[in-house]
């Protein structure tokens, strides 16, 4: 009788452990503040953020994107339904969900849908309307946007009345990333080709002037 009794005692202790144990792992996957959140989408690694989390935040993301509309997590939401991470897959609601953080004014989805219609990813192919969110998160200071941008005027697309703008954004860029600055020394290059030598000296102001 006393063996089982301990025998008892000893499994509850260790059923209580073990669950305070669970109980602690699962408070150890912090949702994301709006900073992190940003700081993640803008490196690209939010998605995997979200997997290495064990998908434990797909509950909070959902309920901050459908039910708070914040536009980070908007963006997460969506590209979390685009590609099936976590959930079941569903692109157009995750198409949806980036539009609805891009309408918020989130720059990375603006770059995000401008990269998609650039390159079909998704979506069918339309690079006029590509321009369209390219050029509004390039107004935002997103690096990205304003290279796959200026990349578009060079090719053809948009209308050349915003060249100084492209033209101003990329010579004010800063960045230590090597290919990048490369990348950005040759947008300018061939922007120059297409503008007035008048219009490229006026595009050569400090940043905000």
């Amino acid at each position: 009788m006393h063996l089982f009794k301990s025998l008892s005692l000893s499994f509850c202790a260790l059923v209580f452990v073990a669950s305070t144990y669970a109980a602690d792992e699962i408070k150890a996957v912090q949702l994301y503040s709006q900073d992190e959140l940003l700081g993640l989408i803008n490196r690209n690694e939010h998605l995997t953020r979200v997997v290495l989390d064990n998908c434990q935040l797909v509950q909070d993301i959902q309920a901050r994107a459908e039910t708070l509309k914040i536009p980070s997590y908007q963006f997460l939401w969506g590209d979390m339904l685009a590609w099936g991470v976590c959930i079941d897959k569903d692109p157009e609601r995750g198409i949806n969900f980036m539009h609805q953080a891009a309408e918020q004014g989130l720059a990375a989805g603006l770059e995000q849908l401008g990269r998609y219609y650039s390159q079909g990813k998704l979506v069918q192919k339309d690079k006029e309307r590509a321009v369209v969110y390219l050029r509004e998160a390039s107004v935002l200071g997103h690096l990205k946007a304003q290279i796959q941008l200026a990349e578009l005027f060079i090719e053809g697309y948009g209308s050349p009345y915003d060249y100084e703008d492209a033209y101003h954004w990329l010579y004010n860029a800063i960045t230590a990333d090597k290919p990048t600055h490369k990348k950005i020394a040759v947008c300018m290059s061939e922007l120059e080709k297409l503008m007035h030598p008048k219009a490229v000296r006026k595009a050569r102001r400090p940043l905000n002037s």
